[in-house]
């Protein structure tokens, strides 16, 4: 390509080799240009890490795998399921909190992320300030189900069997403070009911010990609960959200059987640790809000109880600020101490 006369003049007239060739680019129309290998690559480029606080076969573990499969596809790229249990979550919570803030590793929380810091002393993280939150994948309610053999169809009646025999019945959930576990004490605190607590490491490992007739009730979440359910192996007596399920339409609410104001609604939501880029955080949003809105996921959800959500970061920001107040008041008002 010919230089212009203007360019031989700028060449001509530089004293030394690099003006010379400066001012050559110029003329060119290179000198400006932005040079392919100091361009930002696009994310992701490697595999990302979907964390886990719960085993294998639980309600966060089977929404996980749900999403991280199809997030696969939508980002070209593995999303490995890493299932990191025990303490109520707080293991998966830490090690998310810890990692690298680049995008690459994610926690699908729940709401042992929002109750673990009125209950447990001296957490390695703080569900607010340590993570950066991504979207609300679903609301999912409890619902109270009792072992076929005991002798209740209701509400009232597991309430009346419960004071003849305080003491005697056994509820059992995926953890200490877990949700399934802070519903059966807001029970016990409304209803003036006592039975005891047996916590396990995943709600599928409770709901085994329930079918198999060694304890008695649990307030599992309805993802989790539906097949035994359906099946006949479980017998439902109510939801615990205040409007009714639309995976089990005709279960009352426990506030529509008679314990009045009851609620308590799970969370299921993706987050980063703190500081990941606002672009990244962005670009993980639009793709996971995408695979909650492709039909054959919604349906899964819906199928199994889950309500999908699909919010902003932002959105997701402040439903989590009113979760941990909400958790708070709650604990302190049902008198709960303890330091698993």
């Amino acid at each position: 390509m010919p230089l212009t006369e203007a360019g031989r003049s700028r060449v001509f007239i530089c004293a030394s080799e690099s003006c010379r060739l400066s001012a050559t680019l110029t003329a060119l129309g290179l000198l400006h240009s932005p040079p392919t290998l100091a361009q930002t690559p696009s994310f992701p480029q490697r595999p990302l890490h979907l964390i886990v606080g719960f085993a294998a076969g639980g309600s966060t573990d089977i929404i996980a795998r749900v999403i991280a499969q199809k997030l696969t596809e939508t980002l070209q790229q593995p999303v490995v399921v890493d299932n990191r249990a025990g303490a109520n979550g707080n293991i998966a919570a830490e090690a998310t909190a810890k990692a690298a803030p680049d995008g690459y590793t994610m926690l699908m929380a729940a709401n042992g992320l929002t109750i673990n810091v009125s209950l447990y002393q001296n957490l390695l993280y703080d569900p607010l300030r340590d993570f950066s939150p991504i979207t609300q994948v679903a609301e999912i309610p409890n619902v109270l189900v009792v072992h076929p053999s005991l002798p209740v169809r209701s509400v009232d009646e597991l309430i009346t069997l419960a004071k003849a025999r305080p003491g005697q019945l056994t509820h059992g959930s995926s953890g200490t403070g877990s949700p399934g576990h802070m519903a059966g004490e807001l029970f016990k605190l409304m209803t003036s009911v006592s039975f005891v607590h047996v916590p396990y490491k995943s709600s599928a490992q409770a709901l085994i010990d329930l079918v198999g007739g060694n304890i008695q009730l649990a307030f599992p979440t309805t993802f989790v609960a539906m097949p035994q359910i359906n099946s006949g192996k479980l017998r439902a007596l109510g939801i615990t959200s205040m409007k009714r399920s639309r995976s089990l339409p005709a279960m009352p609410t426990l506030d529509e059987a008679g314990v009045r104001g009851y609620e308590v609604v799970g969370f299921y939501g993706i987050v980063a640790p703190a500081g990941v880029a606002p672009e990244i955080i962005a670009r993980l949003n639009r793709a996971i809000t995408q695979v909650l809105r492709m039909p054959e996921v919604e349906a899964r959800l819906l199928r199994d109880g889950a309500e999908p959500v699909a919010s902003t970061a932002a959105e997701f920001r402040s439903y989590l600020e009113v979760d941990v107040n909400k958790w708070r008041r709650l604990i302190a008002a049902a008198g709960i101490r303890f330091q698993p």
